[in-house]
């Protein structure tokens, strides 16, 4: 299920995953391209989550092989791996303090300091002025969570990003501010995008290409037009059911 002949960023390779002799991910194979957003959608427990954790080491597969720029997954230091493969969770969690203390959390683990210009710069990237350094992260809104947990992540320069549903919890204008966001910083940076989501919209509109999951199976990968271009059955179904909700 290769995706065009484009530098890949992240490959499965025959990937499996079980925990107490339950598979979870069955023998998914798939490229995901560098410098562009893949969307990964289908019905809850389809494996989407597992795979995501994947792509940074915090799981590894009972077996298959994983490769970052053609270089196996476990060949990295996994510090450095997790530098250049950031994630972004739904929950956007975030420490006590303020703004400038979160955004500074990723420096400060590799005992280096965050430049109050390089802060603001980052915030400003996301869409927060300089008001906001100094303010309570958890006075902040659920949108503004949420981009601070994004600017984050900038801080490492991720290389690669991966999202899981951060815009679930959001109301539509917020939402549409984050994919916006997202859209900027695939290409302001050339960031690899891999993104959950369970709005076959967004999915659609937002991704160069999707995988869709289903049962810990990988059913069909290519551009987003699939989503309703799609002549496989199951996915039809799938996606009519979500739009018709």
């Amino acid at each position: 299920m290769t995706q065009l002949n484009e530098t890949t960023a992240i490959r499965f390779q025959n990937v499996c995953y079980e925990v107490n002799q339950l598979s979870i991910l069955k023998n998914v194979s798939g490229n995901f391209n560098k410098g562009k957003i893949t969307t990964l959608v289908g019905p809850s427990g389809a494996g989407k989550t597992t795979l995501l954790k994947m792509c940074n080491g915090l799981l590894s597969p009972t077996s298959g092989k994983i490769l970052i720029y053609n270089n196996l997954i476990e060949s990295f230091i996994p510090t450095e791996l997790r530098k250049k493969v950031g994630i972004v969770l739904q929950s956007a969690p975030i420490i006590r303090g303020t703004v400038f203390e979160n955004l500074s959390l990723p420096r400060t683990l590799q005992n280096q300091t965050l430049k109050k210009e390089e802060a603001i710069s980052i915030l400003k990237d996301v869409g927060l002025d300089d008001s906001f350094l100094y303010r309570q992260a958890t006075e902040l809104s659920g949108g503004q969570r949420q981009k601070l947990s994004i600017a984050r992540t900038l801080i490492n320069r991720s290389e690669i990003l991966l999202l899981d549903e951060i815009t679930s919890s959001l109301d539509p204008t917020s939402a549409n501010d984050i994919e916006q966001l997202i859209l900027k910083i695939n290409k302001k940076y050339d960031v690899t995008i891999i993104w959950i989501t369970h709005n076959i919209k967004q999915a659609k509109e937002i991704g160069h290409f999707t995988w869709v999951m289903m049962e810990g199976q990988l059913i069909e990968a290519g551009k987003s037009s699939i989503l309703l271009e799609s002549t496989n059955s199951r996915i039809q179904k799938f996606v009519q059911g979500v739009i018709d909700k």
